[in-house]
C-alpha cells in the first residue's frame, strides 16, 4: 500500500525548546492510527506538520507523495481533511451549520461571495446526515452543544473528499453519552473501506473505537512504540509512555485502563 504519510528524522524546535526530536513514522493509505501521549508529548505538533501546516525544523515531512518544503501546500492542504480545536475557534458563531461544512470545498471559513454546485450542496447535506446532524443544518455553530460541534467538525472536515483524516482530540470536552456516540461513528467511519487513512489523537485509551489499526505512542517528543494497535497497546508500553503504572483491559473492541494498586501513593 501507498504511504499517504512519510515523516522522517523530524525535528521541530521553537526557540531552545524541541517539541519533536528525531522522529520518524509512516502511515499507508488502508490504515486507520491512534496517537497516545501524556499533555506536552508532542501530539498536536505531530498533525501541525501531517496536515502540512508546520514545517520541520529538520528531517523530511512527505504528505500524498509531495514533500513539504518543496510543494504548494495551499494545494496540498485540501487534500487533508483535518478536525481540531483550533480550526473550530476560526469558525464564525453566525455560520449555519451547512455553510460551516460547505466551505470546506474552498478550504475556508466563513462563507463570503464563492458560489457552489449542487453536487457541493448534496455531499454537505450527506455528510451532515451520517454523522446525524441534518436537522441542525439551518442553525448557527455558535448555539450547538460541544458534542453537535464535533460532529459537524468531523462532516467538514470530509467535505472535500480527503485522502488522509486527522482528529485531534475529538472527543475533548464531551460528556460520557457525547463521547460513546462520537466514538461510534468514529467506528464505522474506520470500518468503511472508502474512508481515507486515518490519524486520530486522544489522551484516553477509552476514547479508541473499533476497528483502528495501528497505535503510535510519543513520549517527550520521540515515538516511544508504534505498530499494530493488538502489538503495541499493552499496559508496559502504556506505563512507559505515561509515566505512571498502568493496567490495561480490552473487551468488546474498546479498551480501558487503570491506575495500578500503590501507583497513586507513589505520584
Amino acid at each position: 500500500m501507498t504511504s499517504v504519510l512519510d515523516l522522517q528524522a523530524v525535528t521541530i524546535r521553537r526557540g531552545t525548546t524541541t517539541i519533536l526530536e528525531d522522529l520518524s513514522w509512516q502511515v499507508r493509505e488502508d490504515e486507520r492510527w491512534v496517537v497516545l501521549g501524556r499533555n506536552g508529548a508532542g501530539k498536536t505538533t505531530l498533525l501541525q506538520v501531517a496536515s502540512g501546516r508546520m514545517h520541520p525544523t529538520r528531517g523530511t515531512a512527505t504528505l500524498l507523495g509531495s514533500r513539504l518544503g518543496a510543494t504548494d501546500v495551499f494545494e496540498l492542504r485540501p487534500r487533508i481533511g483535518l478536525s481540531s480545536a483550533a480550526l473550530a475557534d476560526r469558525i464564525p458563531s453566525g455560520e449555519t451549520v451547512k455553510d460551516v461544512v460547505l466551505t470546506a470545498a474552498y478550504g475556508v471559513t466563513g462563507r463570503w461571495r464563492e458560489s457552489y454546485e449542487e453536487l457541493d450542496e448534496t455531499r454537505a447535506n450527506d455528510l451532515l446526515a451520517a454523522f446525524g446532524v441534518a436537522h441542525l443544518a439551518q442553525r448557527y455553530f455558535g448555539t450547538l452543544s460541544e458534542g453537535e460541534r464535533k460532529r459537524v467538525q468531523i462532516a467538514r472536515s470530509l467535505m472535500s473528499d480527503p485522502e488522509l483524516l486527522l482528529l485531534d482530540e475529538p472527543a475533548a470536552g464531551l460528556d460520557l453519552g457525547g463521547r460513546e456516540e462520537l466514538v461510534g461513528a468514529l467506528a464505522e467511519l474506520a470500518r468503511d473501506p472508502r474512508s481515507p487513512a486515518l490519524v486520530l489523537v486522544t489522551h484516553h485509551v477509552e476514547e479508541i473505537p473499533p476497528g483502528f489499526t495501528h497505535l503510535l505512542l510519543l513520549r517527550g517528543g520521540k515515538v516511544f512504540a508504534a505498530g499494530p494497535i493488538g502489538e503495541v497497546l499493552t499496559a508496559e508500553n502504556l506505563s512507559g509512555a505515561f509515566d505512571v503504572p498502568l493496567r490495561l483491559e480490552h473487551g468488546d473492541g474498546r479498551w480501558t485502563a487503570h491506575a495500578s494498586a500503590g501507583a497513586a501513593s507513589r505520584h
